[in-house]
């Protein structure tokens, strides 16, 4: 039997979320991640954040309302432990509200939110062996 070839990409490139107001929105994603527009229309907007290549695009719907589809939640890796306070410190500034939080394991911190459309978003740290 031939061996398969691989399919090479460079991973996930981004995930298109379905919101009421690109402005809250925008807003909320800006003040907890510090993300950078990279295109902004009438209709959706393009967010990355800074020093990678992850990239959130919101899109208008007035049928927005947090249910995803089969997708329980999306997350982002915390590049320190240490900084899980300050992050929930901006989560809330920003009008998410706090569903969980605690350890998966000793120096393994976690967050689990509500965006602003009631997505719910994990923020953790990984400790890597």
């Amino acid at each position: 039997m031939a061996a398969i070839k691989k399919t090479l990409t460079f991973g996930l490139t981004h995930i298109a979320i379905a919101v009421k107001d690109l402005s809250v929105t925008k807003l909320f994603y800006q003040t907890v991640f510090d993300m950078e527009v990279m295109y902004e229309e009438a209709e959706f907007i393009q967010l990355t954040t800074p020093g990678t290549h992850d990239v959130l695009v919101f899109e208008k719907s007035q049928n927005a309302d947090g249910n995803s589809g089969g997708i329980a939640h999306f997350g982002f890796r915390l590049r320190n432990p240490e900084s899980i306070s300050i992050m929930e410190e901006k989560i809330l500034a920003g009008g998410g509200k706090i569903i969980d939080k605690g350890e998966f394991i000793p120096g393994s911190p976690y967050i689990f939110f509500n965006d602003p459309d009631n997505y719910e978003v994990e923020l953790w740290f990984e400790v890597l062996q």
